[in-house]
């Protein structure tokens, strides 16, 4: 099996820039090395942060870049999100919770749970006790390994500009994701940068945004500085034994070195 990962696409309406960049320009780059490289992905998730400012005609910009991917896709809010403009240019996507994009399917012998972490009106995120209580209940029927996605990361990051705006209620989640029998792994976006590590013995992954990134300052409070650093998305391998998760970037000069056996013979393809 075979997961892709992109997040914080931040797609304007047309003529919109962000930093001077358009983001559904950035968002085609990905989407065109996803379908060369990984045509054979079972499923692509974009963990929110679809758009910059939740603007109709930013989801029909949206819309029309994925038409071009080959991989099918599950989408999630995002603080810069919003859900009445999502939902009129994607009426077909299913939900578990009514007013939420909030759901669940089985891939192969794991149980993949999308959350909505988006609070309207704020930038961190927070699940109401309807998704809490939903959450609690999906954990309970399905005993198996579980990939929960997420916009907003639960655990701190040790990153201060980026870690006060992560799901505000992270604790109450903690948990019934503790009990549960089977390895559960994190995955967000949100914080522009990829990461990982163990929160309470739960693994964590976050990935870059597809626009922009925010500048590893471990020191610095407030806001984060925007950069373009090399974007990237994920690459999550399920099997068996466990999971591995690559990250891809793209949009860089694809040089290629192939090693012959002999160093002063290398040749650039």
């Amino acid at each position: 099996m075979k997961i892709i990962q992109i997040s914080d696409l931040h797609i304007t309406p047309p003529g919109g820039l962000l930093f001077g960049s358009d983001p559904a320009d950035r968002l085609r780059s990905c989407v065109r090395h996803i379908n060369r490289y990984h045509p054979d992905a079972d499923l692509c998730v974009l963990t929110g942060d679809l758009t910059h400012a939740g603007h109709p005609l930013a989801y029909e910009r949206l819309r029309a870049v994925l038409q071009e991917l080959t991989v099918p896709t599950r989408l999630l809010m995002g603080n810069h999100d919003s859900r009445e403009a999502f939902w009129s240019y994607f009426p077909a996507t299913h939900t578990d919770v009514p007013g939420f994009v909030q759901h669940a399917q089985t891939l192969g012998q794991w149980r993949a749970i999308y959350l909505d972490t988006l609070q309207d009106g704020y930038t961190n995120g927070y699940l109401c006790q309807t998704r809490l209580d939903w959450l609690q209940d999906e954990l309970a029927r399905h005993a198996g390994p579980v990939l929960l996605f997420s916009h907003h990361p639960l655990p701190a990051l040790q990153y201060p500009s980026m870690d006060w705006l992560r799901l505000s209620n992270a604790q109450a989640l903690l948990p019934m994701l503790q009990a549960h029998p089977a390895p559960v792994h994190l995955f967000s976006g949100h914080v522009h940068r990829c990461s990982a590590g163990i929160w309470n013995g739960l693994p964590f992954t976050t990935v870059s945004g597809t626009n922009h990134q925010h500048e590893l300052d471990l020191v610095r409070t407030g806001a984060a500085t925007s950069t373009f650093e090399p974007a990237s998305y994920a690459v999550i391998l399920p099997n068996e034994d466990g999971l591995t998760v690559h990250f891809q970037p793209f949009g860089y000069e694809e040089l290629r070195f192939p090693y012959t056996g002999d160093i002063g013979a290398l040749k650039c393809m």
